[in-house]
């Protein structure tokens, strides 16, 4: 979803449920096996270079970050340990190219295992805030338009933004604008098509 698209006619009065990964294949087809390899994409402005600062999730995030962290791990690699080891005992070398794409993948995995384990390190769980009279982090805000289209945000860190899911970053322009606003208030974003205002109808 982003503010360009009303949400459908039938998920207007639902909240959205919360999604906490955005998952992207990434098996190259050239392997011959079922593209069951996918990566935690992260979200612009967080990277394993980046000092070790809180980073407020929900719990629900962090749970399915903890799910993604143990699968890695416990069935990705070794499953990629063992692909290597075959690729070295086939080509008899470490020159093919199928041994080459075992390190690749092997390098991929073992990046985001870190980054997960940063990320669950230095987590600080979004609390709840039911009947909140203002937008918080980890409020969900209904907004319309002036041309009447609804649309419906969730505020969460940057390690579970997703803006076409719904979920906005507190750091990004449009959350920075909702934190601390109550229901009735109008509010201006300035973003890439121009001047967007909205007016706050719900918070929940």
């Amino acid at each position: 979803m982003n503010p360009s698209e009303p949400i459908p006619e039938g998920q207007r009065n639902s909240p959205l449920q919360p999604a906490i990964l955005e998952l992207k294949w990434q098996c190259p087809r050239k392997w011959g096996r079922s593209p069951d390899l996918f990566f935690l994409k992260l979200p612009q402005g967080v990277s394993s270079n980046m000092t070790n600062k809180p980073i407020p999730i929900t719990r629900e995030g962090l749970a399915r970050f903890k799910q993604r962290l143990d699968y890695l791990i416990n069935v990705r690699r070794p499953q990629v340990a063992k692909r290597i080891q075959e690729a070295r005992e086939l080509a008899g070398s470490e020159a093919s190219g199928e041994f080459e794409d075992a390190k690749n993948e092997q390098a991929m995995v073992e990046g985001e295992i870190r980054e997960l384990e940063r990320i669950i390190q230095n987590a600080i769980i979004i609390e709840e805030h039911h009947g909140s009279q203002t937008v918080t982090l980890g409020s969900t805000v209904t907004l319309m338009d002036e041309e009447g289209r609804v649309f419906r945000y969730t505020i969460v860190g940057s390690a579970e933004a997703d803006p076409k899911e719904g979920r906005i970053s507190n750091e990004s322009p449009v959350g920075q604008a909702l934190l601390g606003r109550s229901v009735g208030e109008v509010v201006e974003v300035k973003v890439p098509a121009g001047l967007r205002r909205w007016t706050i109808a719900a918070i929940s």
